[in-house]
């Protein structure tokens, strides 16, 4: 799946499936290093594609969250 490219064009409730797909691929990749890890003949170069695409996943996570939560000047 494709990062979003820009979070302005699109409606919150858009972002908000979004958002909720991409935690899903998170948790499921989450599962996947974690099993793959576990392997005496894990790949390791996998391991670390999976590992940054998680990243990434965390990184477009935030970015939707942080457009979803007004900002609240105390």
């Amino acid at each position: 799946m494709n990062a979003p490219t820009d979070l302005s064009m699109k409606t919150d409730e858009v972002l908000r499936v979004e958002l909720a797909v991409f935690r899903r691929e998170h948790r499921d990749l989450d599962d996947a290093i974690h099993a793959l890890a576990e392997q005496a003949t894990a790949d390791q170069l996998t391991l670390q594609r999976l590992k940054k695409r998680k990243l990434l996943l965390k990184d477009i996570i935030a970015r939707i969250e942080d457009r979803l939560t007004p900002d609240i000047i105390a």
